[in-house]
């Protein structure tokens, strides 16, 4: 593992530093913004699905314009440094917030600067490393995503812990984001040296339909659809566990919890998939992550095994970021995966609006238990899916490693 984590280009290891910071700033803010909004804007559940789905949905929009006129460009570098830049400035603004209206627009800032920058940073990641390094390089950019996922909510917690107001705590995003897109200033384009040729012809159309997608991947993004169906915002898992008796300063170390697991499992189970193939742990993640919701949905106070029950749901992000990502990349084509990636980010984006919004809808009005009982139902539902979904062999579901298509 080491000598092929060795191996990895210069630029995977930038693009997961960049992340590592970027994912430190926001989630020194993700797990307090249930308290934010309750405790000191006095909105409910409603407001917060409503916030996450709008933001969530505008984001993967975006992902699928910056994908397709990166493919027509040739250039990733300038979606990304726009993109992270954006993220850094609107964060530390939801300090100045005076009602959830403005943290709406906020969170719609952030996300659209993650629209720009994501399906450009993947199709960067899928363009510099070998077929065979695809699930690996993958996997330690989520890990280093979750290692800022680790970083974030502990700081969070020690500020709460010396009673450092939520405004000002939040404000202290700032400082990371400015570090994070100077990083990102340090990327190159893929074989951006030498420069290419001039063009002596106009340039293709960006051909973003989905019916242009190869057809393999065209039969996987409706699974992935269904399963994001499910996947509605892990703010309300926070949510769940407030209410459960957890207190307020070890929410932040409920999420750290689950993305340490998730920083330690990311790279070897995504590296695995190389191996054993991408469908064998996508449907691990897919059953495990619905038995977690029918699990946290039947809970009516918390104790001491609620800890490593949260820390167990990083296992279901171990085995499905990474490897949904490489999988993309398996089932799509040299010059177009920024439109490929485009529409995976598209699709997961779009439906986790409704997502929220039904599942804020379901725990308001009836109980937390249905709307936990239902996203764990539909979560299984997608695995038996992928289970049964015809695929020819070298797809990356079927065959793992070089044999997969590029």
């Amino acid at each position: 593992m080491l000598k092929r984590l060795r191996a990895l280009p210069r630029d995977v290891w930038l693009v997961g530093l960049i992340s590592l910071v970027n994912d430190g700033a926001s989630d020194l803010i993700y797990p307090l913004l249930p308290l934010y909004l309750t405790a000191v804007l006095t909105a409910g559940p409603r407001a917060l699905g409503l916030i996450e789905g709008i933001a969530e949905a505008t984001s993967s929009l975006l992902k699928l314009v910056s994908g397709a006129l990166s493919d027509r460009s040739g250039r990733s570098r300038p979606w990304i440094v726009t993109g992270y830049g954006m993220a850094g400035l609107a964060r530390p603004l939801i300090a100045l917030a005076a009602s959830w209206p403005a943290v709406l627009l906020l969170r719609f800032t952030d996300r659209v600067g993650k629209g720009l920058r994501s399906s450009p940073r993947d199709a960067l990641l899928a363009a510099v490393v070998a077929p065979d390094q695809r699930g690996l390089a993958f996997g330690l950019h989520r890990a280093m995503d979750n290692a800022g996922a680790v970083v974030g909510p502990l700081v969070a917690a020690g500020l709460l812990a010396l009673q450092v107001p939520l405004r000002q705590l939040i404000a202290w995003s700032l400082l990371p984001g400015v570090v994070c897109t100077l990083l990102a200033l340090a990327l190159r384009e893929p074989g951006a040296v030498p420069p290419p040729a001039p063009r002596t012809r106009p340039a293709p159309p960006v051909r973003w339909q989905f019916s242009a997608l190869p057809p393999a991947l065209q039969r996987y993004l409706p699974v992935v659809a269904l399963f994001t169906l499910a996947n509605s915002s892990n703010l309300f898992l926070l949510l769940r566990a407030r209410e459960l008796g957890v207190p307020q300063a070890q929410i932040p170390l409920l999420w750290a919890a689950i993305s340490a697991v998730a920083m330690v499992g990311s790279t070897p189970l995504a590296a695995w998939s190389d191996r054993i193939g991408r469908r064998r742990l996508l449907l691990a993640g897919y059953g495990g992550y619905g038995i977690f919701y029918l699990l946290i949905g039947q809970l009516h106070s918390s104790g001491p095994w609620l800890l490593p029950l949260f820390a167990s749901y990083g296992l279901f992000l171990s085995a499905t970021e990474g490897v949904e990502k490489a999988l993309v990349a398996d089932l799509s084509t040299a010059g177009s995966r920024g439109t490929a990636f485009g529409w995976f980010n598209l699709i997961t984006g779009l439906m986790v609006l409704p997502a929220s919004v039904l599942f804020g809808w379901l725990y308001e009005q009836f109980s937390p238990q249905l709307a936990f009982t239902g996203g764990g139902c539909c979560a299984l539902a997608a695995a038996l899916w992928l289970a049964r979904l015809p695929l020819p062999p070298g797809s990356g579901l079927i065959e793992p490693g070089p044999s997969s298509s590029a």
